[in-house]
């Protein structure tokens, strides 16, 4: 008896391959926004040492 695989759905692969550039997009975006943040983390940091050292 040999294995077959199923055939997959053309409307299931087109949706996977969609939902994948979806991920992919959002996870650029992500990494694109993360430096600013990081950058607005450590000012605010700053700001808040530079208050309790002149407060």
């Amino acid at each position: 008896m040999a294995w077959t695989t199923p055939r997959q759905d053309p409307d299931r692969s087109r949706r996977r391959l969609q939902l994948l550039a979806e991920l992919a997009g959002a996870r650029a975006v992500r990494q694109r926004t993360r430096p600013q943040r990081l950058r607005t983390d450590r000012l605010r940091e700053l700001i808040a040492t530079r208050r309790r050292v002149a407060g």
